[in-house]
């Protein structure tokens, strides 16, 4: 249960909020989430679901191939996939990402080529950018690309990749200039390229599903049009997909801690102990009208965020401000949750546990806690 209902900003909207309900609920169903989980499998199909009905291209222009709706009706979507299914809402900001270097800074003649696949549901991307030894130091990467008569030669490893081993195309962020930030360059790789081979999928604490892997690139030979933007542009490429990035993040945070407190209320209202429900005692309906202030306060930060985007200001801060908050929103919401149903909360008879463990890593991709400290910081002393 929300403490409060916005209205929506688009017609559309409604009908696109329903019909993501209604994918996850046939879809992302307790049973299948779990098998899937359990097997680390990840769910082309469900992807393959959203790719037809349009919901893995929404912010992007309909003269592209996209579903030309705001930043705010998208985040929505994401949040309501995230709830059912981290796995499902965050692989759909991912993809979304992937997206956004073509959308961009591609040439017609690239996007062409490539936006009816990405924007039509046919593929998923994964975007490259950390590394082993550069993760928050993002300009320190070293995976290069050295140039040829025909285009570039890549080699190195691109680290913790969201869809590693299971994507279509990879975006690769690679030095092909100097040291820092101006020598990094913005490169786009299709699956099965020679020389291009993902790594064992890291043993991840959650999310399974979504496999997280490294990529190896050992002499990987692509053409000069694989080139996304001008050389030395993919530093602020990738800082620029990362703004929007967050956003998403912080949509996937606040539908795992929506989906965490609506079990926990559940719970609370029908467990009995000392001839009442427990939710009736002041310690346990304080922590869940806490939760849910803590939320809606989130959901405020994480749409004002995207109203921002979607009217052409600056939201870089306020994009920081949203993961920030909603990111450690999830954190303790989910902790609470295990918490409130007690012993059960720390079994698999209850998602909640999942939650807990799937909150963590929001807590750290694209941009740590710390890394979006960082950014507010500067942003008030500059």
């Amino acid at each position: 249960m929300r403490l409060l209902e916005r209205p929506l900003p688009t017609p559309e909207a409604r009908d696109l909020l329903d019909l993501t309900r209604q994918i996850a609920a046939e879809r992302c169903d307790t049973q299948t989430v779990n098998r899937f989980e359990g097997e680390a499998r990840f769910p082309r199909e469900v992807f393959d679901v959203l790719g037809e009905t349009g919901l893995l291209s929404l912010p992007y222009p309909e003269e592209l191939g996209g579903g030309g709706q705001p930043f705010e009706v998208y985040l929505q979507v994401i949040e309501e996939l995230a709830g059912a299914w981290l796995a499902v809402g965050l692989g759909v900001s991912v993809h979304v990402l992937s997206c956004f270097p073509m959308v961009n800074y591609g040439t017609p003649e690239q996007q062409a080529e490539w936006l009816p696949r990405m924007l039509g549901g046919r593929t998923v991307g994964a975007y490259c950018l950390s590394e082993p030894d550069s993760g928050s130091d993002a300009a320190a990467l070293r995976t290069t690309a050295a140039s040829t008569e025909t285009g570039f030669v890549v080699n190195g490893a691109k680290g913790w990749v969201t869809h590693g081993g299971v994507a279509d195309y990879y975006n690769l962020m690679v030095r092909t200039g100097g040291p820092g930030a101006r020598g990094i360059s913005c490169l786009l790789a299709p699956a099965g390229t020679d020389g291009l081979q993902a790594a064992r999928p890291e043993q991840k604490m959650g999310m399974a599903a979504s496999p997280t892997a490294t990529i190896n690139l050992d002499e990987v030979e692509l053409p000069a049009s694989a080139l996304l933007g001008e050389p030395g542009e993919g530093f602020r490429i990738a800082m620029a997909a990362l703004d929007s990035g967050r956003l998403g993040i912080a949509a996937c945070a606040v539908g795992v801690a929506q989906a965490a407190l609506d079990v926990a209320a559940d719970y609370a209202s029908t467990r009995q102990q000392f001839g009442r429900s427990i939710s009736e005692f002041q310690g346990i309906g304080f922590l869940l009208a806490d939760m849910g202030a803590s939320i809606e306060a989130a959901r405020s930060l994480l749409l004002d965020a995207a109203r921002a985007k979607d009217a052409g200001r600056d939201f870089g801060a306020a994009a920081a401000a949203a993961k920030l908050t909603a990111t450690q929103t999830a954190m303790s919401v989910t902790t609470e949750a295990v918490q409130i149903l007690g012993g059960v909360g720390y079994t698999k008879e209850f998602p909640v546990e999942r939650y807990m463990r799937e909150a963590k890593v929001l807590q750290i991709v694209e941009g740590t806690t710390q890394v979006q400290r960082l950014v507010l910081a500067r942003a008030l002393t500059s």
